[in-house]
């Protein structure tokens, strides 16, 4: 049901998992788009997903609208070959913004500058 809306975001979203190494990521989206799409306002639109090394690595199964993203996600090979680079979160609040946040522990990201730079 979402996955049409998700699909014209998922090339800023992952611009955005690529900018979140140096800092938090904020993009508004259409309210619009999601309202239209499905179910008003009683579905409560508002998540977190989390992604470890490429997997989704907390429940979101209650939320039609997370699992549909985290779907598009994984779907595209380029966007799920940034998620296996490290710890992300992707927020949606209420104001139909969305935060991307890299929380990989700094001693892994790091590490994988260091072999990058061997290479």
């Amino acid at each position: 049901m979402y996955t049409y809306i998700w699909n014209k975001y998922l090339p800023v979203i992952r611009i955005l998992l690529k900018k979140s190494a140096a800092g938090d990521q904020l993009l508004s989206l259409n309210r619009e788009d999601f309202e239209r799409a499905g179910t008003g306002r009683k579905a409560g639109y508002k998540f977190t997903i989390e992604f470890t090394e490429g997997k989704v690595s907390n429940v979101i199964s209650g939320s039609d609208l997370a699992s549909h993203l985290a779907a598009a996600m994984l779907e595209d090979s380029a966007t799920k070959m940034v998620l296996l680079t490290g710890h992300f979160q992707v927020i949606l609040n209420t104001k139909f913004q969305i935060t991307v946040k890299n929380i990989t522990p700094q001693s892994i990201t790091s590490l994988s500058e260091v072999e990058a730079a061997k290479e």
